[in-house]
């Protein structure tokens, strides 16, 4: 019965965290379609999201991005496709298509150096995870949440955006994709540390445990490189058509 009582207060947390705010605005002027032909199978989507729960992973993080998508497609899909694996609070792990967060702004990470067969690897890992559900019963997890910007000393806001136990049903959208990297050894943001202090020696690296990254990690990471549909199409600023007077509208950042 307690538990019932928690799942029913967890799912109404949920669902008043995953509401979307007004005033949210897209400067992002590439069309969705665009974004879609550019992505790779093993391409990280980040998402710079509109609802609670994003507004205080933004701030937690110090951060834009608050929600990051693992691409698991062939390259040239449409839009429309059920290409994009993530995971939030209210559906767990699942496939969505791109148009989702056609008014959204984005950031394509895109690791370097991925075989055919890694890429597989890496896409077949998530896909297994479809269907995990974060555990709505704790509800002190989801607590946290309801106040977007807690009075919280910068060293101590990361450790607020764990969720759960880090048990493998209870996934949130970094976790899952770091854990699944972290399955083929593609480094995110690993631990450096000299292999014996001696000249020319390799340093190791330590993996930090997969639940301890956020979605801005991989945009951070010196092993991603960020993808822009313009440039990767071939943009030359020469093809730009200007208005005569040189003065548009003003920007609206109301």
């Amino acid at each position: 019965m307690f538990n019932s009582l928690k799942r029913v207060i967890g799912e109404r947390l949920a669902a008043f965290l995953s509401k979307e705010l007004p005033g949210y605005q897209r400067l992002d002027t590439v069309a969705i379609a665009d974004v879609a032909m550019t992505l790779e199978k093993g391409d990280i989507v980040l998402v710079d999201g509109n609802t609670r729960i994003s507004t205080a992973i933004k701030y937690l993080t110090q951060s834009t991005w608050s929600h990051a998508c693992l691409y698991v497609g062939e390259k040239g899909a449409g839009s429309s496709h059920l290409n994009l694996l993530e995971a939030n609070l209210k559906k767990g792990v699942h496939l969505t298509n791109l148009d989702h967060y056609a008014n959204s702004n984005l950031r394509i990470c895109r690791p370097v150096n991925l075989s055919e067969e890694e890429a597989a690897q890496l896409a077949e890992f998530a896909r297994q995870r479809i269907g995990h559900q974060y555990d709505l019963k704790n509800v002190a997890d989801l607590i946290r949440y309801v106040i977007q910007k807690p009075a919280v000393p910068n060293r101590y806001r990361r450790s607020l955006l764990s969720l759960g136990s880090g048990e493998p049903t209870k996934a949130i959208c970094s976790t899952l994709i770091a854990e699944s990297f972290q399955s083929i050894d593609y480094p995110i943001l690993p631990q450096r540390k000299a292999a014996g202090g001696h000249s020319g020696e390799v340093p190791l690296l330590y993996r930090p445990h997969f639940t301890h990254f956020t979605p801005r990690d991989f945009d951070l990471s010196p092993f991603f490189r960020i993808v822009k549909p313009t440039i990767e199409s071939g943009f030359d600023h020469r093809d730009l058509s200007w208005e005569a007077s040189g003065e548009g509208a003003p920007l609206d950042l109301t």
